[in-house]
């Protein structure tokens, strides 16, 4: 039977799914119902119907590096690497499409999901995520790169509208994705939670139809974020292929009254339904059973690769040479060169090590939420430094915790730290610090850069013993450094999965030399962010007022002093580069390995338009090369240009247009250290055109006193945000009911908001079921019950809100009645009772 031969019920059937990770089937047409799972640095393949959280037990499962870690690497064949991994295992333990990789753009520091994501910056999120895809599918398993488009921040997540004027969001927000789709074709792909210019990204037809689809050439399935769909209908019209999980059947009945009603097209729910039996197809897997576990020589083979991923990412942020200043070692890619004393790292032979720092034994390598992986195997830097004493010759001298892992002040375990440091035994003290498992997660967004104080509090502590301190930082995106000029060294390993201990090892030892670059700025103070000043977004706007100047583009174009700009990474060798040119089609450099030790530098190219060409930063990242040099080697290097090195969107065209004139191109190491520039001229399809100037302070970058005026003119329209709701509606969260009229729906917000507290104080972690409630509004609830709460149930609960308890409550009571009859009946109709 063909699927056009189906019932207009049973193909809005296959248009939601049949569980919390299953599709739906048809079995007498031969389409097969397939598995989706999280995540994008593991496989979280749950047992049992499972939860959408990860709070439920799931299969073990090689845990890699997060994709904020794993960027750093600036390395897309390595990723690829990982994701042929990833994929092999997501084929063992059954699942079909692979939900991941993340490649939303790091908009602010405090976004409590960046450790999921990979850059600040498209071009390297971009080809990151092209390479992540190409391995996982290479093994007929889907990816699912995520999340579709323009999500930025935890906080109300389900009801937040991103406001962005489009020429930012296609050359910032949407272009990361559009080299993923392009270069990699994943099979799907999953929508956001918010909603774009006052649309749901699951429902918006410019962004799933025009874009996606039309222009960019994807022909797969998109699938909602679990319970991120609104109107099952107005989806289906958009180019919205699955909502997950079970909503039960009430998306069903909604479509197939839509269609007799004339208002849905029955040509668009085949087009749906084609899309989701393609990947139910395509996707099928033979001789895997729904219980199986992985092979441990699979486990074992996996655990290697994410060391492989974990030494390549992490990023030696500072190196002193013992008895010399402090210096950051941005004129080159090393640490401090052509000295006759040798900086602290890597550790000599010899070396008597105090450990410090709770990090240290109790490991953490991974965020909280979705993600979260159930290992296959745990190490902690402690023992593997112990285990590599008879090969590296660094001792152990002894470990102390030197703080409270939840951060309250403890100064009995200082002292102890201080201790062992100041002992004659102790060389050296490697402590490892940073953020601990509350402060990054999906569900909330971080309060503060800084780590906390009980650990700086230990930093000062161990530097004033005059002994060499280095720093192991633990963390999936930046934080303050208010110790950054007292030690001597700082090794960055991010939250570096199951091998990333032994991996740091390895790097403090000189096993193998550090290659990562930051693939995000770091700012000296949150308050140096651009967007420090209305992040995030409280109520239900979420204004991107500052427009194209995110993250080093911002940086740059002002002159505010940054801790380590973007693509910044230090080494055990030297590097120069020289010699460039530029033809029609890249540019070409050599790079030389100045030193007697092998290592990897990052060379980057940034591109400056015309001078008097349309409003844009002061430099763009546009190409880069991950290039491996032995000692005292040299290479020829080239980057090519592409579709994305010289263009711009034009907003009143609607269409991409590159400016014909003098551009400047500029090679190095990092966004500040360019020691290769030539001009270059372009001939382009357009003119030069000066920026309008009314746009005022985005003119020189300084979005921090942009006006509202000003701020018109960039998006093209009056830009206000509403104030907070006097009367609430199905898509205002659970968490604005605080400010209800009625003492029932205050009542439940207040409590469920001081029972996450309470839970997140006791624990040290987020509860991730509370956030996800207090951030969800009503309308979800009809989403994310197996069909036991439908939309009129909705509407009855939005009367609670709104202080109609009693009549509320009868609504729920009557509503609950008619939707399990509603359910038995459409049961029956697909079953063929």
């Amino acid at each position: 039977m063909e699927l056009e031969e189906l019932s207009v019920a049973e193909k809005a059937a296959m248009l939601s799914g049949g569980s919390e990770w299953d599709s739906r089937g048809n079995e007498k047409a031969g389409i097969p119902s397939f598995v989706m799972s999280d995540g994008p640095h593991g496989v979280r393949r749950q047992l049992g119907e499972g939860d959408h959280l990860g709070l439920g037990a799931s299969k073990p499962a090689t845990c890699f590096p997060t994709a904020g870690t794993v960027a750093n690497s600036w390395d897309s064949a390595l990723a690829e690497e990982m994701g042929e991994a990833l994929g092999n295992e997501a084929h063992d333990l059954d699942v079909n499409v692979l939900l991941g990789p993340g490649l939303n753009i790091k908009r602010n520091p405090l976004c409590g999901r960046n450790f999921e994501y990979y850059s600040e910056d498209p071009i390297v999120a971009g080809r990151m995520a092209a390479g992540l895809i190409h391995g996982i599918q290479s093994n007929g398993v889907s990816a699912c790169p995520k999340h579709f488009a323009v999500n930025s921040q935890e906080l109300r997540r389900q009801a937040s509208n991103s406001v962005i004027d489009e020429r930012t969001m296609r050359e910032i927000y949407l272009t990361a994705f559009e080299i993923a789709v392009r270069e990699a074709a994943p099979m799907t792909i999953m929508t956001s939670y918010n909603e774009i210019n006052g649309v749901y990204a699951h429902e918006n037809k410019h962004l799933l139809q025009d874009i996606l689809r039309d222009e960019w050439g994807f022909d797969g399935m998109v699938v909602s974020d679990w319970g991120g769909s609104n109107s099952a209908v107005a989806a289906v019209k958009a180019g919205g292929s699955l909502e997950m999980p079970s909503p039960g059947y009430t998306s069903v009945r909604e479509l197939e009254g839509a269609v007799t009603a004339g208002t849905l097209s029955e040509a668009d729910l085949n087009a749906r339904a084609a899309e989701v039996v393609k990947i139910a197809r395509m996707t099928k897997t033979e001789g895997v059973g729904r219980d199986d576990l992985l092979k441990d020589a699979v486990a074992a083979a996996h655990h290697e690769v994410a060391r492989k991923v974990a030494e390549n990412s992490s990023v030696l942020l500072k190196n002193t040479v013992i008895g010399a200043p402090a210096r950051n070692g941005e004129a080159n890619d090393a640490g401090i060169a052509n000295s006759a004393v040798s900086p602290v790292l890597p550790l000599a032979a010899g070396t008597r090590a105090a450990v410090i720092g709770d990090m240290a034994k109790t490991p953490r390598f991974q965020g909280s939420g979705s993600s979260k992986v159930n290992a296959t195997r745990e190490e902690n830097i402690l023992d593997e430094l112990k285990n590599a004493a008879a090969t590296t010759g660094v001792t152990v001298a002894g470990y102390a915790q030197g703080y409270d892992r939840q951060g309250a002040k403890n100064q009995p375990l200082v002292d102890e730290a201080v201790a062992l440091a100041a002992s004659q035994n102790v060389d050296a003290v490697i402590a490892v610090v940073g953020l601990d498992e509350r402060s990054e997660s999906e569900g909330l967004d971080r309060s503060t850069m800084a780590i906390p104080q009980a650990q700086n509090d230990l930093v000062d502590a161990l530097t004033a013993t005059g002994k060499p301190v280095i720093i192991v930082l633990v963390a999936g995106s930046p934080v303050e450094l208010p110790w950054f000029d007292a030690v001597s060294a700082i090794l960055y390993v991010g939250l570096s999965g199951q091998a990333g201990a032994s991996a740091t090892v390895r790097a403090l030892t000189g096993q193998i030399n550090p290659s990562g670059h930051l693939a995000e700025t770091w700012p000296i103070s949150y308050a140096d962010c651009p967007s420090a000043g209305w992040y995030p977004a409280i109520g239900r706007d979420a204004i991107y007022r500052e427009g194209p100047f995110v993250g080093y583009r911002y940086y740059e174009t002002t002159n505010v002093p940054v801790r380590f700009p973007f693509g910044y990474g230090l080494s055990y060798a030297t590097f120069t580069y020289s010699a460039l040119t530029a033809d029609e089609t890249g540019v070409q450099f050599t790079v030389t390995n100045d030193s007697d030790v092998s290592g990897a530098t990052v060379a980057q190219l940034y591109v400056s338009g015309p001078s008097e060409g349309v409003l844009r930063p002061a430099r763009e990242l546009k190409g880069f090369a991950k290039v491996q040099l032995d000692a005292r080697e040299s290479k020829t290097v080239r980057i090519e240009f592409d579709r994305y090195t010289f263009r711009h969107f034009d907003t009143a065209a609607n269409a991409w247009r590159t400016e014909s004139g003098v551009w400047t191109l500029a090679v190095g190491t990092n966004a500040e250290n360019l020691p290769l520039t030539c001009e270059f001229a372009v001939a382009g399809d357009v003119d030069a055109t000066p920026a309008n100037p009314a746009l005022g302070h985005y003119l020189t970058g300084d979005v921090k006193h942009v006006t509202d005026a000003e701020m018109a003119v960039l998006f093209g329209h009056e830009v206000i945000a509403p104030g907070k709701p006097t009367t609430f509606g199905v898509n205002d969260p659970i968490s604005s009911w605080v400010d209800s009229k009625g003492f029932t729906a205050r009542t439940i917000a207040k409590t469920l908001a001081n029972r996450e507290a309470k839970t997140r104080q006791k624990t040290g972690a987020p509860d991730l079921n509370m956030l996800f409630i207090l951030n969800m509004p009503p309308r979800a609830m009809s989403k994310m019950t197996q069909g036991m709460v439908d939309s009129a149930m909705v509407d009855a609960i939005v009367k609670i809100a709104n202080g109609h308890t009693f009549h509320g409550l009868g609504g729920i009571i009557a509503g609950y009645f008619r939707n399990q009859s509603a359910n038995k009946r459409t049961a029956k109709e697909l079953n063929n009772d």
